[in-house]
């Protein structure tokens, strides 16, 4: 749930930019979509395996740790046992690897390239995103 009084539009737009800045330069500079599952799934195939989708994963991880040293990093809290974070996340892994990407795969890079399949998988991960909350908290009073 948002949390309205602090919600900080801002820094939301800002990071939405920059996420579809580093995609279109990885785009432009290396002819590659930057879809998160597969620059992951990359680093362990042998024949797919580039040092560009190295450095890009590294700066995910990076990002967080610079935003750090400028402001306190919001307080991440999750509503769910470990066994539900577990399930959800081979949900996830499986339904990418089905669906031959992930959310930032289709959902920045696909939509953005006007790519009808991109958004037939877009609106698939949505759909189920609401559909699953919407099941769990109203219809099974689950994290309420």
């Amino acid at each position: 749930m948002i949390d309205w009084s602090h919600f900080t539009p801002w820094s939301a737009l800002a990071g939405g930019a920059l996420i579809g800045l580093s995609a279109g330069l990885y785009a432009v500079l290396d002819g590659r979509v930057a879809g998160i599952s597969g620059l992951l799934g990359g680093l362990f195939e042998r024949s797919g395996w580039r040092s560009e989708g190295l450095f890009f994963l590294l700066g995910l991880l990076a990002a967080p740790l610079l935003w750090k040293l400028l402001r306190p990093l919001p307080e991440i809290r999750f509503e769910a046992g470990w066994m539900t974070l577990v399930v959800a996340g081979l949900v996830v892994g499986v339904g990418s690897r089905f669906g031959s990407g992930c959310t930032s795969g289709h959902g920045v890079c696909g939509l953005s390239r006007l790519s009808g399949r991109s958004l037939v998988a877009t609106l698939c991960f949505m759909g189920t995103g609401f559909a699953t909350v919407f099941i769990l908290r109203h219809l099974l009073g689950a994290g309420a």
